[in-house]
């Protein structure tokens, strides 16, 4: 089962910029559908943005889109998060997640088997 680790977190000001990288390890990355969700505090874990097994499909949450961008290097096993005009709704902790049996990407927690331990992202106003 591929692990995941999440970096590329920290503090920004608003209308700032991030890129957050979810690096596998233990299996091929390219054999799993990728998403990233957030957790803010004292709130339900929220999806992100998906990408498929070949990069070729991604899907976003409204709020964040054409503000956040999800790519995928098969080749470094790497999925990254561009977060740019970052605002202060957006401070959350961001996890990166994985499937084996999904092909394209998908908006919902419970489709994904396997999490990060996710990266801490505050925005300040």
């Amino acid at each position: 089962q591929v692990q995941l680790v999440e970096s590329g977190g920290g503090l920004v000001q608003a209308g700032g910029s991030l890129r957050l990288s979810c690096a596998a390890s233990g299996g091929t990355l390219s054999n799993y559908a990728m998403g990233w969700f957030r957790q803010a505090p004292g709130k339900g874990r929220q999806f992100v943005a998906a990408i498929s097994r070949s990069g070729g499909s991604t899907f976003y949450v409204e709020s964040v889109e054409g503000r956040f961008t999800i790519s995928r290097d098969n080749a470094k096993n790497t999925v990254y998060l561009q977060m740019s005009s970052l605002r202060p709704e957006d401070t959350a902790v961001y996890y990166c997640a994985a499937d084996p049996k999904l092909s394209g990407p998908a908006p919902v927690a419970n489709e994904y088997d396997v999490w990060g331990q996710g990266t801490q992202v505050t925005v300040s106003s």
